[in-house]
């Protein structure tokens, strides 16, 4: 064989040719060669790796290296190609010395892979896991079921394969699995995950749980019923039902879909009607519900269709009938089915059977799902009364429904008032006229042991009802005398040996019953034995304030006026405030109408210690109520001392109201200016700011009216404190139109003076005026300098300010307004403040200081008439009329009379001059 001449080595190789000469058996020189010849031909190339090869047989280097090229040489190549052959020939040859190297044998089992040569392929999967330890098998069996999943490998190939590697890693069992479902191999997949639900050692590599496992199998199981065989379907899907408790609907139906699917109907229905009467979660219950009724349904219309398709083949078959019974060649099924068609057992055609069998589904939902509650709580009244309300019409089934109601429901663990379910079996039978069974209902209801006293004492006010609506009056008080009667010792004796106390040995202190008992004596006994009711329920330490008074107004009623008051009183020694509130306030109001001022003495007693023991809230009723007795019956000075002990013991927040009314029945008693005291008390008395400054408003336009306008300008001046120009507006208005009425220039200046003051309290800001202008002259007129200021855009603040600072230079050139009366402004402690800032005290702090005759005013000698106003008959109050009727009509009363007509401020002038 002639080898061609660029395969021989050139002149550039002969220096690598030397060098191998010399040691052939040297890697690094091979290596070199190699590596200086990287651009040359591979086939020249190829000549100096089998040399290579020849001289080191066993080198992974070489090897790897050539086998590597040679993929890539047939990498675009088909696989038809002889190339492939010679690549797969090398494989071999390097498989002789390196068949313990697991990468060699990957690179030719995937090149064989591609190569779709499936019995070489498997034969060489297999020699390489023979050849190699079982340390490396791992990293041949990735392409081994690589190889053995792809389409065209004999199913039993891959199965054998599958189960190979199982003994080799049993945790891959999940994907064997699926290979299995992907082949449809159902039989042996079921079988196979089966196995794994029953190993508890199972750990899923995929993360999947028990519960996902199970219902894989569940699914596998239904969907594939005539495929599978060898299992128990029913057992395996019932104990996954008692196991998985959070899909056990989606369990019920796979259970039922097995059977539909094996054709058997009837025991399909079984399981559905089971599992609805076994779930206890109103999901589960709505699946296992909506796949019945989607069965019940689709049979139907399958029934039907079919029944349409027999009609259209009868009608095409000939209706010449003949008789079989004589034909002896007719096979014994066809004679049964001739001999049998048209008998009603043998008919098809049961369309309505099965209409009324779906109608008769949809109809029971309510109850079937009131059943699915009552299984998650047994003891649940309010779901049993709704049980009861699903029958109605239906007598029986409700008795039964009430029968096992009151037979499952412990009273300890209702959820609700299990009572109720007694009180409405027995309503049951009087609706329909049973009163000797209503009356057994009851009488076994009250011999349950209830978890609260109130339980049963309805139970027997609702039997005292029956029997009166029915006419036993007789018979309703003896419940009642049953009902209240107090156990006996050896009863009590037994219970408490026997360490459980139940309910009717508290029943003799309920209240509903004993009011109940008082009612039906009141009505049908004797005032005696009402009495006796009565007075069993004090003894028992029962009795409410309602009792108390109704027992009180009972003795009134037949007319025992001091034993009702004997049970006031008693009532008051029980019950502690706010509890005794009302019996205090009808014992009183009773005591007042019944006596009036005949027992006076008794009564302030009574006032007296009911004011005292009230705490301050509930006080008031009982202070106007007191009030109100002395006004009409006593002394008015003793109502006042009742009204001031009221203003100063109630909260603050009453406190305003009460010292209104003290007010107004002061001035009706004693004349407006005793309330000067009174104003001047609940100014001081720590009332509220808001209240203070009412107060204050009020004594205000009470000294105006009575013409003291130094007195009501203080009083403004001394509120204002309390007031927020921001906010009460209302306060600085009435003060401004008050100033205007009835003051001067230097008292509006002071007003203004006082707002600024006051806003500048309220806001904490401090106002500072330009140096230019502290500096203008002093005589400047007032009002061109706040024009001068308004004009340069000096703020309002600021003018303010400078207008305080002015005043008492522009007031000896300001002019006197018309209508204005001078007068200094008065504090409470008798200091006049005159206009220029200086202060005089005034030794009667009742007088006023008038102004003196001003002869330089520029009006001239004319003189400034003021008004005059006769002082309010308010004023004197009863006083007035009661010196009217003293006095005679001698000269010294004409004198009082006429002084009496003159006006304040002339009254004190003339008093000034003598």
């Amino acid at each position: 064989m002639s080898i061609p001449l660029e395969l021989y080595p050139s002149q550039d190789d002969l220096l690598y040719e030397e060098e191998i000469l010399r040691n052939p058996f040297s890697l690094k020189l091979w290596w070199r060669y190699l590596i200086a010849r990287n651009e040359s031909p591979f086939k020249k190339r190829s000549v100096i790796y089998e040399r290579a090869l020849k001289a080191l047989p066993g080198s992974y280097k070489l090897w790897y290296a050539y086998l590597r090229e040679r993929l890539e040489i047939v990498r675009n190549l088909p696989v038809t190609h002889s190339q492939y052959e010679s690549l797969n020939n090398t494989f071999e040859r390097a498989l002789v010395t390196m068949h313990k190297m697991p990468k060699i044998w990957v690179m030719y089992l995937q090149t064989l892979t591609e190569q779709k040569l499936v019995t070489r392929t498997r034969r060489t999967f297999d020699r390489a896991l023979c050849a190699l330890p079982v340390t490396q098998h791992d990293r041949i069996w990735g392409p081994y079921l690589y190889f053995v999943s792809q389409r065209g490998i004999p199913i039993e190939t891959s199965l054998r394969v599958y189960r190979r590697y199982l003994k080799f890693d049993p945790t891959h069992i999940e994907d064997f699995i699926e290979f299995l479902v992907n082949s449809e191999l159902w039989q042996e997949a079921a079988e196979r995950l089966a196995g794994v639900l029953n190993d508890d050692r199972f750990y899923s590599i995929k993360g999947k749980t028990k519960h996902q496992l199970w219902l894989e199998l569940c699914n596998l199981l239904t969907s594939h019923a005539t495929e599978v065989s060898g299992l128990k379907v029913d057992a395996i899907i019932r104990g996954g039902i008692r196991k998985f408790t959070d899909e056990v609907g989606k369990l019920w139906t796979s259970l039922a879909d097995y059977y539909i699917r094996r054709g058997l109907f009837e025991k399909a229905r079984d399981v559905f009607e089971e599992g609805m009467t076994t779930v206890v979660t109103v999901r589960d219950f709505s699946v296992i519900f909506d796949g019945y009724s989607r069965f019940e349904e689709s049979v139907l219309a399958a029934h039907m269709e079919s029944l349409d398709i027999g009609d259209e083949e009868e009608n095409n078959q000939d209706k010449e009938e003949k008789d079989e019974r004589f034909d002896t060649k007719v096979s014994l099924a066809k004679f049964t089915y001739k001999t049998l068609h048209g008998f009603w057992c043998n008919d098809d055609n049961d369309v309505d059977l099965r209409l009324a069998r779906l109608e008769h589904l949809m109809d029971r939902r309510p109850e079937l799902a009131n059943s699915v509650l009552l299984r998650q709580n047994p003891h649940n009244v309010e779901q049993w009364h709704r049980r009861v309300k699903l029958f109605e019409g239906n007598p029986t089934k409700q008795i039964l429904t009430f029968t096992e109601a009151v037979r499952t429901v412990d009273p300890m663990k209702a959820v609700g008032k299990p009572h109720t379910l007694w009180i409405s079996f027995a309503k049951l039978y009087v609706e329909h006229n049973d009163i000797a069974n209503a009356r057994v209902i009851f009488d076994k209801a009250v011999q349950v042991n209830y978890k609260t006293v109130d339980n049963l004492a309805s139970v027997w006010c609702e039997w005292a009802e029956m029997e009166l609506k029915h006419k036993n009056l007789e018979g309703a008080r003896e419940l009642m005398r049953r009902a209240t009667a107090e156990p006996s010792v050896e009863v009590k004796r037994r219970v408490a040996a026997d360490g459980n106390e139940p309910v009717q040995m508290k029943l003799h202190k309920s209240v509903r019953l004993w009011t109940l008992y008082v009612d039906l004596e009141e009505g049908l006994g004797t005032l005696e034995s009402t009495r006796a009711v009565y007075e069993r329920i004090l003894d028992l330490k029962i009795a409410t304030p309602q009792i108390i008074i109704n027992y009180a107004s009972l003795l009134e009623e037949h007319r025992y006026f001091e034993d009702a008051f004997k049970v006031y009183e008693r009532g008051v020694k029980i019950f502690k405030y706010p509890h005794v509130k009302d019996i205090w306030v009808t014992y009183l109001s009773k005591f007042v109408k019944r006596y009036g001022k005949s027992k006076l003495e008794r009564a302030r007693e009574l006032f007296e210690h009911a004011v005292e023991m009230a705490p301050a809230d509930n006080a008031k009723p009982l202070y106007l109520q007191y009030a109100k007795l002395e006004e009409e019956h006593g002394l008015a000075k003793h109502a006042m001392k009742v009204y001031d002990q009221a203003a100063k013991a109630l909260p603050d927040k009453e406190k305003l109201q009460m010292y209104e009314i003290y007010i107004a029945r002061a001035a009706e008693f004693f004349g407006v200016p005793k309330t000067r005291e009174i104003y001047e008390q609940a100014i001081e008395s720590g009332l509220p700011s808001e209240d203070v400054k009412t107060m204050c408003m009020k004594y205000a336009d009470l000294e105006k009216s009575l013409g003291e306008i130094d007195r009501a300008r203080a009083i403004y001046i001394f509120s204002s404190q309390f007031a927020d120009p921001r906010s009460d507006n209302d306060f600085w208005s009435r003060w401004h139109d008050f100033e205007v009425q009835h003051g001067n220039e230097d008292t509006f200046r002071e007003m203004l003076r006082i707002k600024r003051s006051v806003s500048a309290s309220y806001s904490q800001t401090h106002f500072i005026l330009p140096e230019n202008l502290m500096q203008k002259d002093s005589r400047l007129n007032l009002e061109e300098t706040v024009d001068t200021l308004k004009r340069a855009g000096v703020p309002e603040d600021e003018m303010a300010n400078l207008e305080r600072q002015l005043a008492p230079a522009a007031q000896d050139n300001s002019t006197r307004r018309l209508g204005f009366v001078s007068a200094g402004v008065e504090s409470q402690s008798g200091v006049i403040r005159t206009p220029d800032g200086g202060r005089k005290v005034v030794a009667d702090q009742d007088a006023i200081e008038l102004p003196e005759d001003d002869d330089d005013d520029e009006e001239g000698d004319k003189e400034v008439e003021i008004a005059q106003r006769d002082v309010p008959a308010a004023v004197f109050g009863d006083l007035a009329q009661k010196v009217a009727e003293e006095v005679g009509e001698d000269g010294d009363a004409r004198k009082r009379e006429s002084d009496s007509k003159l006006g304040a401020l002339e009254r004190m002038k003339r008093h000034k001059k003598g």
